[in-house]
């Protein structure tokens, strides 16, 4: 038997088929699988073929698998031209009916749907990112690298021509305590130093070399000395 009898397929897509075979005696009988597809009206063309021995065999359009008594085969990468009626036959060697012939099944192979709706988009792979993304993303890099260069030169005028303001506290403090200027001020005076009070002590008894020593005494008003009392008179 070969089944499924009817199968739909998309374009680049895969087909599978089944081959189930039954044998009353299977002990030893040699035996190979033979694929066909049908072309020009009912003649055969082989496609592929696998012995009862093998596990698996592979080509670049058929991948045949070997499940005793069902064979799987798979066609690959269909095409619209892959349409048509397969089967399977059975040669079973030292046996009276050598070549026993499955029913056939119909291949339909369809194109392959058209993406309208963005939904049905390939998704982007990693790496491969798109141009107007690329461009979207390097626009907002130079548009962030403006507005930094902005601020940046901003700052950098209004420190240097000193338009930085200070915080309000710091505003206020200066407006209320207005910054202490010393001032010097020189003035003169005329110092008066009291004679000794013993006149009585003979010269010869004071020393050649004798230090005098006075105080000096600053009121806290200012003395008038003789050009303050000049000019406080005119």
């Amino acid at each position: 038997t070969f089944f499924p009898a009817v199968l739909t397929v998309h374009a680049g897509g895969s087909a599978t088929f089944f081959c189930n075979i039954s044998m009353e005696n299977d002990s030893g009988l040699e035996y190979s699988l033979n694929w066909y597809k049908e072309i020009n009206h009912g003649q055969a063309q082989k496609i592929a073929e696998i012995s009862r021995n093998n596990p698996q065999t592979e080509t670049d359009k058929y991948l045949l698998s070997n499940h005793t008594p069902a064979f799987k085969i798979e066609i690959l990468n269909l095409h619209q031209n892959d349409s048509g009626f397969y089967y399977c036959g059975l040669i079973a060697f030292f046996e009276p009916n050598k070549v026993m012939e499955s029913n056939r099944s119909r291949l339909v192979v369809t194109a392959a749907p058209e993406k309208t709706n963005a939904t049905d988009e390939p998704e982007v792979e990693e790496g491969n990112t798109p141009d107007h993304i690329k461009a979207t993303f390097l626009g907002i890099l130079l548009l962030v690298g403006a507005v930094v260069l902005l601020v940046f030169g901003y700052v950098t005028v209004t420190y240097r021509r000193g338009d930085v303001q200070k915080p309000p506290s710091e505003n206020t403090a200066a407006e209320e305590e207005p910054p202490v200027v010393s001032v010097s001020t020189v003035d003169y005076g005329v110092l008066e130093f009291q004679r000794d009070q013993h006149p009585h002590i003979a010269l010869e008894s004071r020393l050649v070399d004798q230090t005098e020593y006075a105080t000096i005494v600053f009121p806290e008003e200012k003395p008038i000395t003789p050009e303050r009392g000049k000019k406080r008179q005119d």
